[in-house]
């Protein structure tokens, strides 16, 4: 009980400093007791908190007696006051929290919305940015790692589809969960309005036949390019349709790249099937530094098909697009190289194929940034059957270690096993349906476990010597569907390739 009116006590002396200190002469109005309260301490408007104490420690020095109020004893229990202090500043700086998100009319994300329709559904969909989610839902969804989707499906056909979220994202967020995860601190009233706002702009999963919905989808948050599959399940079929979405707001390393500017008409030449054999067996066996005097990682990868075909196989298979390098950048992969942290989008370090970096780097990281599959292309001056052909390097880093040949001191690690990571690219697009044709070309030359190559920073790796050459579908395309270039074959699988081409 004593501590209860000890409590009391310092909380009504807590409160008129309060309000002496952000609210000048409030209390003088609505404390009508302050001698009862603070003896001679008569605070004014202008003073703070820090001068009622200064008063009261004067007071004390002169040998006035204790406060029978609990002034003293309030004292000895500092740890119940100060808490209590920022207890009722954060009430005060939170709990008038206001919601007010913009009406969506008002933000222009729907002029860069995409559509398809198969004859008998439409679909259109827009992402907004980082910045267009805070307006259009009054809070920070991206800092929440929530990325909203729009969506309007029109059903001309004659019967209902369901639209299913879980198709968009096996992780989907509810309207509610999306909203809980942003809500606001000490204020109800805001928190249920956004609730409120979050289920009203939700698109109602049921498309009847003859109508329209639209609304959103709350999904994990991808930078720059979103992949949007969009499943309808009618009486009788499953329509699937799939978008790949610029959004606003990051840079990626292809954006400073224009390809079309790479190489004049003279340069490009265009090959025939033995003809691109020959070209890619003759090409350089690895990456360099700038000045072209180091060997580094073994080009190792081919791609034919244009640039937004190779950019849709990579992310309909999980790969992230890599950051530009920038300060912000830069700043987030130190981060999280010292925390250990995942970041999907680091930026990859140049390494040099025709006198320049990469033109695009891809990546699919696990859990830390030390550890990652990665892989850098470059735009060729060859075409086959009229489509680009790009050629890169692919490789795993497996961890960091220090090493005195890059100015950060620091370097990934790579899987000496390059071999391996190449065949995780080919069964990972080949699953995806990414890929219509593979085969493999000489020229990076053989390397042993024994006796392995190193690269730019002396990692060792050994490899079959063999080039991965990839033809992107422009469809999806199953395992049974898929044919082969009739070249080299790595050593261990001659016999698969002859129980493959008998069965083709």
């Amino acid at each position: 009980m004593a501590d209860r009116k000890v409590l009391s006590s310092a909380m009504n002396r807590l409160w008129s400093c309060i309000f002496h200190f952000f609210v000048p002469g409030i209390s003088s109005i609505l404390i009508q007791k302050p001698k009862q309260l603070f003896f001679k301490l008569q605070p004014q408007p202008s003073q703070t908190l820090y001068d009622v104490e200064s008063q009261y420690l004067q007071l004390r020095r002169r040998g006035l007696p204790k406060c029978n109020d609990g002034l003293d004893q309030m004292k000895y229990r500092a740890p119940i006051l100060w808490p209590s202090l920022l207890i009722l500043y954060v009430l005060a700086l939170f709990g008038c929290a206001t919601y007010q998100p913009r009406p969506m009319e008002e933000v222009p994300f729907l002029e860069r919305a995409q559509t398809k329709s198969d004859g008998k559904v439409q679909v259109t969909v827009a992402v907004p940015s980082a910045e267009e989610n805070k307006e259009i839902f009054g809070v920070d969804l991206a800092s929440e790692g929530i990325q909203p989707v729009w969506l309007e499906i029109e059903n001309n056909d004659d019967v209902p589809y369901i639209f299913v979220p879980h198709g968009l994202e096996p992780h989907y967020y509810s309207a509610a969960e999306a909203a809980y995860k942003s809500r606001f601190s000490f204020s109800t009233s805001a928190n249920k309005k956004m609730e409120e706002h979050f289920q009203e702009m939700t698109i109602y999963r049921f498309i009847p036949a003859g109508t329209a919905v639209s609304g959103f989808a709350f999904t994990s948050l991808d930078l720059r390019t979103k992949k949007v599959n969009v499943t309808l399940y009618g009486p009788h079929e499953i329509r699937w349709f799939a978008f790949f979405i610029p959004v606003p707001g990051v840079t990626v390393d292809y954006q400073e790249v224009d390809l079309t500017q790479l190489y004049s008409e003279d340069e490009i030449v265009s090959y025939d099937e033995e003809g691109l054999r020959a070209a890619l067996k003759t090409m350089p066996c690895c990456t360099t530094n700038k000045k072209g005097t180091g060997t580094g990682d073994p080009l190792n990868l081919v791609f034919v098909g244009d640039g937004e075909a190779v950019l849709a196989a990579l992310l309909r298979s999980g790969w992230d697009e890599t950051e530009a390098m920038s300060a912000g950048s830069v700043w987030r992969t130190v981060k999280s190289f010292f925390l250990g942290k995942r970041y999907r989008h680091s930026p990859i370090s140049p390494l040099y194929v025709y006198g320049r970096p990469q033109d695009a780097g891809f990546q699919k990281a696990r859990e830390t940034i030390h550890e990652r599959n990665h892989l850098r292309l470059w735009l060729t001056p060859m075409r086959f059957e009229g489509k680009p052909v790009f050629v890169g390097q692919i490789s795993r880093d497996i961890g960091v270690r220090f090493t005195s040949k890059t100015w950060t001191l620091v370097t990934h690690k790579i899987d000496p096993d390059v071999d391996e990571t190449r065949g995780y690219l080919v069964f990972d697009l080949i699953s995806s349906g990414a890929i219509a044709k593979i085969g493999f070309v000489s020229g990076v030359g053989a390397a042993t476990p024994h006796e392995p190559r190193g690269n730019l920073t002396g990692d060792p790796y050994f490899t079959d010597g063999l080039r991965l050459v990839l033809l992107v579908s422009d469809e999806p395309t199953s395992f049974l569907d898929l044919q082969f270039f009739d070249w080299e074959f790595p050593p261990k699988g001659e016999e698969f390739k002859k129980e493959l081409l008998l069965r083709r």
